[in-house]
C-alpha cells in the first residue's frame, strides 16, 4: 500500500505544475495566481502532489482492502464489493467534473468581482478553495451508493426515502447553501438540482438493493 501511495505521489509530483494550471483554468491558468509568501508556491506544490498521489492510489488501496476482506464474505457481497470500487470512482469523478465544468465557471466571476473589489487569487487560498469544493461535491455524488449499502444492511428501506422526500429537499437546500461558494440563487440551483436527482436515483438504488437482499435471504434459507 505504501509503495502504491509513494508511486502515486511521485507520478503527480512530475505533473503538479500541469495539474495546478488545469485547476486554475477557470481564472486564466497558473499565471493568474500571485504568491505573497516566499514558501507559498512550494507549499501548494506539495499539497497538490500529496492529494493527487492519494487520489491516484486510492482505487488500488480500496482493492487491497477488498482482497483482505473478500475471504470472509459470501459470494454476492464479494462481487458487490469488487463492483463498488469502480462505481464509487465513477460517481466521485462525475461530481468533481460537475463542480469543475459548471459550478466553478459560474461562481468564480461572482466571487472575484464581488462589491467591485478587485481580487488577486493567491495559490494557497485558490487551490484550497478549488480542491475543497471538488472534494465535497464528489462526496455528495456518492449518496446513491451509500443508500444502496445501507439498504443491503437493512438500515434504510425505500418507503422511508419516498415518504420523506420533502424533508430531503429541505436538507439538500441547507447543504447546498453550505457547499455553494456564493450566495446567489443561480449557483445554489446548480448544486441543488443534481443533488435532488441523486436523491431520487438513490430511491431506485434502494429498491434494487432490497430485491437483492430478499434474494440473498431466500437463497440462504
Amino acid at each position: 500500500m505504501l509503495i502504491a501511495l509513494a508511486l502515486g505521489i511521485l507520478l503527480c509530483a512530475t505533473y503538479t505544475t500541469q495539474i495546478i494550471d488545469f485547476l486554475a483554468k477557470p481564472i486564466g491558468g497558473i499565471h493568474a495566481l500571485k504568491a505573497i509568501d516566499v514558501t507559498e508556491s512550494v507549499g501548494v506544490f506539495m499539497r497538490v502532489a500529496l492529494l493527487g498521489g492519494f487520489a491516484v492510489a486510492l482505487p488500488y488501496l480500496a482493492f487491497e482492502v477488498w482482497l483482505f476482506a473478500a475471504p470472509g464474505l459470501h459470494a454476492r457481497p464479494r462481487r458487490l464489493g469488487l463492483l463498488g470500487i469502480p462505481l464509487a470512482g465513477i460517481f466521485f469523478v462525475g461530481g468533481m467534473a460537475f463542480a469543475y465544468l459548471l459550478l466553478l465557471p459560474t461562481a468564480l466571476p461572482f466571487l472575484l468581482s464581488f462589491m467591485g473589489i478587485q481580487t488577486i487569487p493567491r495559490p494557497s487560498s485558490y487551490i484550497n478553495f478549488v480542491t475543497g469544493l471538488l472534494f465535497w461535491i464528489g462526496v455528495s455524488f456518492e449518496f446513491p451508493l451509500i443508500i444502496y449499502v445501507l439498504t443491503l444492511m437493512g438500515i434504510v428501506k425505500p418507503p422511508f426515502l419516498v415518504h420523506n422526500w420533502r424533508i430531503a429537499v429541505i436538507v439538500i437546500a441547507i447543504l447546498a447553501a453550505a457547499i455553494t461558494p456564493t450566495v446567489d440563487p443561480v449557483n445554489m440551483t446548480l448544486v441543488m438540482a443534481p443533488m435532488i436527482l441523486l436523491y431520487f436515483l438513490s430511491i431506485g438504488m434502494s429498491h434494487l438493493a432490497l430485491i437483492g437482499r430478499k434474494r440473498t435471504v431466500t437463497e440462504a434459507s
